[in-house]
């Protein structure tokens, strides 16, 4: 599996455990020039905007370790251009972060609220 299909497959299982959590889904890979948001969903009249992170192990790093100030600004900037087109009062930024173990068949997620502080 390459670094492109770990990726969707994290976005999926994030994707999968937020409906599981009552929230709605909206969107997923909403894109502009500069940036990208994974998914963004709506729970209890608030949108969330999520940057999704997975890695297959820690040979290379946590997951939360490649959240770098250069993404939080390319994350932060798609989240103000979505917010351009789109009549939202309230939002925030969160990350999750996964962990798959392939022998195991299991995944480690880990739900990070309020990312950007905004």
């Amino acid at each position: 599996m390459d670094k492109y299909q770990i990726g969707k497959l994290g976005e999926k299982i994030a994707l999968k455990f937020l409906i599981s959590h009552k929230f709605k889904p909206i969107l997923t890979n909403f894109r502009v020039r500069s940036g990208e948001i994974d998914l963004i969903v709506r729970k209890n009249r608030e949108t969330i905007f999520f940057e999704v992170k997975t890695r297959t192990f820690n040979g290379f790093g946590w997951p939360e370790e490649s959240f770098t100030k250069t993404k939080q600004n390319r994350f932060k900037t798609a989240i103000f251009a979505y917010l351009a087109k789109h009549r939202v009062r309230n939002w925030r930024a969160d990350l999750i972060t996964i962990e798959l173990d392939f022998a195991s068949k299991k995944a480690k997620l880990r739900h990070y609220f309020d990312v950007l502080g905004c």
